[in-house]
């Protein structure tokens, strides 16, 4: 059994211009964001949710990007909204957001 039920990992490697990377794209931002919207939403903790910031996750290009484990669904996302999308449909209720895999 894991530890945590869903595990979110935001890539936040920053890379030289003018390679594209999930840093330039405010991955750090919208991570911290997630990480509190999961707490508000008392789902943060052992046996529940953990999000966490990444090393590069190898897929800057398709960016930025996240990982939900364990179903190892690999999302890319805009802004906030993407983000709640995939918190309330994926994170909550285990609904894959199709529109935002990649």
């Amino acid at each position: 059994m894991s530890y945590f039920e869903r595990h979110v990992f935001f890539c936040c490697n920053q890379r030289e211009a003018p390679e594209k990377c999930c840093a330039s794209a405010g991955a750090a931002d919208l991570q911290k964001y997630a990480k509190d919207r999961v707490k508000a939403l008392g789902l943060a903790g052992p046996g529940k949710v953990r999000v966490n910031k990444a090393g590069c996750l190898d897929r800057c290009e398709e960016g930025p990007v996240i990982v939900v484990y364990p179903e190892a669904v690999w999302y890319t996302y805009v802004d906030r909204a993407d983000i709640d999308e995939i918190v309330d449909r994926h994170v909550v209720n285990g609904e894959i957001v199709e529109r935002l895999v990649i």
